[in-house]
């Protein structure tokens, strides 16, 4: 077979080998470390790295990332070891020193408020919306009758269609409007099953315009432009909360508590007045929120892309996050939208999503939502804490200090000096360098 740089035709029929000898030999001029630095993450067990080969289309290598535990959260009166993957320095010590502060103050509460999903099918059509309004009873029948085999089972287990509407939007496109359909899927995200029905939907409903004896003329041609889920589910709510009175709001001895209070209320209302902040706070949140993700086994992406949108549904991105200091007692609280899944998907088949469900219990969907949520205040929470007091960056320079000492090629024994010479001093890129130079001098 034939490669160029520019241009590779028959790509993903070639061996992981092939692969990676066209990447060295195009993009990284024959470098004789790439394939060994591959191989040796390669996963022992064939069938396993076989297995997780199969998630995506043209892998050449797996991509470690570190699965940790935040400890001592206890969530809706239940301790949990909180499963959490993520690269990023501190994010686990954060939410760790955060659970552990809440939790002799009776820990986090979250409830989901609801768990509707959303999906759409977009089509075109001429004739007058009010006559095909008039036809939407039939129409929703004749769409769940066509469906009933492939929604028995998510009906079985309480499932299924909630409900169905029409939408005009001829005015912002000409000819187009929507079926917004709500649905149910339990313990499953349901990404595929919604998918199914909408795609149903749209092969029947052009043939129920067709058909219906109510149309005539042009009125009887539909086209369908799309059927897709909406990952937009502002309907599938979880709010996670902790509060106490405002005298145990202080973590250290010489903490004025009001005034810690009054800061961190005032940081997060900052956060709902200005976007350029908001951005920033609310991805603190999700530093919480894609850990737990990742680690069991959820679409992050989409988790993601639904709380944005929805911290900017009032027309300005705000804050996810409240914090009100009202008669006396401290309160924090996180409204978020998300959906994720317990069964299906990655949270079978990846050996390390299935053992993080395991650890929590093997929750059900929507304690899940509320586990995450939890992590997400946590880490705000921590956040949100350090800013107005010691400064963001005491605590993640001191987690990053590890990681700079690799970096620059420190013994165990030197960074085991470093460690101790750093701790009341400050960390950063050149300082760390300099103590390095200093000491191999001496």
């Amino acid at each position: 077979m034939t490669f160029s740089k520019c241009q590779v035709e028959g790509f993903s029929r070639l061996s992981k080998h092939e692969k990676r000898t066209w990447v060295r030999d195009y993009y990284l001029r024959g470098d004789s470390g790439f394939i060994d630095e591959l191989t040796m993450l390669d996963i022992a067990d064939t069938a396993m790295q076989d297995r997780i080969d199969g998630f995506i289309e043209n892998p050449i290598g797996n991509y470690p990332l570190p699965f940790a535990i935040a400890p001592n959260f206890k969530i809706n009166g239940r301790d949990y070891a909180v499963p959490m993957v993520i690269e990023e320095s501190s994010v686990v010590a954060a939410a760790s020193a955060a659970a552990k502060f809440w939790y002799p103050l009776g820990g986090f509460h979250a409830e989901v408020v609801s768990s509707i999903k959303i999906g759409q099918v977009h089509f075109n059509w001429c004739g007058d919306s009010e006559v095909l309004m008039g036809l939407m009873p039939a129409l929703k029948k004749y769409l769940l009758e066509a469906s009933e085999e492939a929604t028995a089972n998510m009906r079985q287990r309480g499932g299924g269609v909630l409900g169905m509407e029409l939408l005009d939007f001829t005015n912002e496109e000409p000819y187009y409007y929507q079926l917004r359909v709500t649905f149910e899927t339990c313990n499953s995200m349901g990404a595929n099953f919604i998918n199914t029905v909408l795609e149903i939907f749209a092969s029947h409903l052009p043939v129920f315009i067709a058909d219906h004896p109510g149309l005539k003329g042009t009125e009887r041609h539909c086209e369908v432009v799309m059927a897709i889920l909406s990952n937009y589910t502002p309907q599938c709510l979880v709010k996670a909360w902790v509060e106490t009175p405002i005298e145990h709001v202080g973590f250290l001895p010489e903490s004025d508590t009001v005034l810690l209070a009054r800061k961190i209320a005032q940081a997060v209302r900052i956060a709902q007045i200005d976007t350029y902040r908001a951005v920033t706070h609310n991805k603190g949140i999700f530093n919480g929120i894609d850990a737990v993700a990742l680690a069991t086994g959820q679409d992050f992406r989409a988790i993601e892309a639904c709380a944005h949108a929805y911290a900017a549904r009032d027309g300005k991105y705000r804050s996810l996050s409240s914090c009100t200091v009202e008669n006396g007692i401290f309160r924090f609280e996180l409204t978020v939208p998300f959906a994720v899944g317990v069964v299906g998907g990655l949270t079978r088949l990846h050996p390390m999503a299935k053992r993080a469900l395991d650890i929590l219990g093997n929750p059900d969907a929507h304690t899940l939502m509320c586990i995450i949520a939890a992590t997400g205040l946590a880490q705000n929470f921590a956040a949100v804490r350090s800013l107005v007091t010691t400064g963001i960056q005491k605590g993640h320079m001191k987690m990053h200090l590890k990681n700079m000492l690799i970096e620059l090629g420190a013994s165990t024994a030197e960074q085991e000096n470093a460690q101790s010479w750093f701790r009341d001093k400050t960390v950063s890129h050149t300082a760390v360098r300099q103590y390095l130079e200093t000491m191999r001098t001496t």
